[in-house]
């Protein structure tokens, strides 16, 4: 698999839409999210090749797939990059075997230990006889992440893999997804509606507005931003039933276990703790965490004799209008750097505690959720 850098500098008329962005992916999976009709099916059709009528230059390592000044065009079968549909696109006449055996054959046969290893890890042992229409709609899916895994990508675009899949075909496909990037070496392009999926999924996270970059970086240095939570809670065409309402998120390790007490210590930097139900990770081990709003307290006095156990001390920075006229309350957490935390409460709480900008004051997090629940 490749280790190389994937970078774009493009401009494109696509219909009523004007993309002009830049892109620099590495190894691991970069999400990309934004309003519906703002370029982010284009932004990977172009990649793949599948749209030509763009302007710019693409390259991956020292390869150059496009490059409109010097009249480069790389063909699309010649970029070695694996595509994953929306819909699985499986030859219905076909076995599962001779799909997969397709997308090997497209760049010559794999190793068959590399071939055992892909049917392995998306756990396609037993369906290998099957016709596509014996398959569910998250077995299909798996069998089209396969064949391209099959046919030894540099790169792999996946463009909302879970969008016609039900919840439970989407539990039942996810952790097969998380498998996908400790164990490949190489960069995943991730398009999704759903940012249960990409708090999840991604190492980082592009935002595209009207064919434009609105934000990139860390995925919780980027969907923690109050600019980006309003413009992706507003944007037309969401999953519907999306919790919009992203909360906190937090990057954290495992720092200690106490099965006794049936917790697990987990560390956000600068000596600040959450203690979370009990785990099976390795001590080490990485954590997204979500804090959604509903779930924080605010107490104004260090508090005691409660049956909350996460307290973290800190102070207001922000008071904004929430839905339904309630309040959000950002803290900025005392020892944790830039981390923020919101608590959402009814403007009488905020009357009460006397809630201004600077006081002093604890968070009491009362549920933590685990982005790998």
């Amino acid at each position: 698999m490749s280790s190389d850098i994937l970078q774009a500098d493009l401009r494109a008329r696509l219909g009523t839409l004007e993309l002009e962005l830049s892109l620099k992916a590495g190894n691991g999976t970069t999400a990309i999210v934004g309003p519906s009709g703002a370029g982010k099916t284009s932004l990977l059709r172009i990649i793949a090749g599948l749209y030509r009528q763009a302007e710019g230059r693409i390259s991956f390592g020292d390869d150059v797939f496009h490059d409109s000044a010097a009249g480069i065009f790389l063909k699309p079968e010649k970029r070695r990059i694996g595509y994953v549909f929306q819909e699985p696109r499986l030859f219905p006449h076909m076995s599962v075997a001779r799909n997969l055996d397709y997308g090997a054959r497209r760049r010559g046969a794999p190793p068959s230990g590399a071939r055992d290893e892909i049917i392995n890890l998306l756990g396609l042992e037993n369906l290998l006889e099957r016709l596509p229409h014996k398959l569910s709609g998250g077995e299909a899916q798996r069998v089209a992440m396969g064949r391209a895994l099959l046919s030894s990508p540099r790169l792999l675009l996946m463009d909302e893999p879970m969008a016609n899949l039900d919840l439970r075909r989407r539990r039942e496909i996810m952790p097969f997804l998380e498998m996908l990037h400790p164990r490949l070496s190489l960069p995943i392009l991730y398009v999704s509606h759903n940012l249960d999926e990409v708090i999840r999924l991604a190492d980082k996270v592009l935002v595209i507005e009207r064919g434009r970059v609105f934000a990139t970086g860390g995925t919780a240095q980027v969907l923690n931003r109050p600019d980006v939570q309003q413009l992706l809670a507003g944007a037309v065409g969401m999953d519907a039933g999306m919790d919009t309402d992203l909360g906190t998120i937090l990057d954290a390790s495992i720092s200690a276990h106490e099965p006794e007490k049936m917790i697990t210590r987990v560390s956000l930097g600068d000596g600040l703790v959450l203690r979370v139900p009990l785990r099976h990770e390795p001590t080490g081990t990485a954590l997204r965490l979500r804090l959604h709003p509903r779930d924080i307290a605010i107490a104004t006095q260090s508090p005691h004799g409660l049956s909350i156990r996460n307290s973290l001390p800190g102070r207001v920075n922000r008071i904004n209008v929430a839905p339904g006229g309630q309040r959000d309350v950002s803290i900025r957490l005392d020892g944790g750097g830039n981390i923020e935390i919101t608590a959402r409460i009814t403007q009488g709480a905020v009357d009460d505690l006397q809630l201004v900008r600077g006081l002093e004051v604890w968070a009491l997090v009362k549920s933590v959720a685990l982005a790998s629940d």
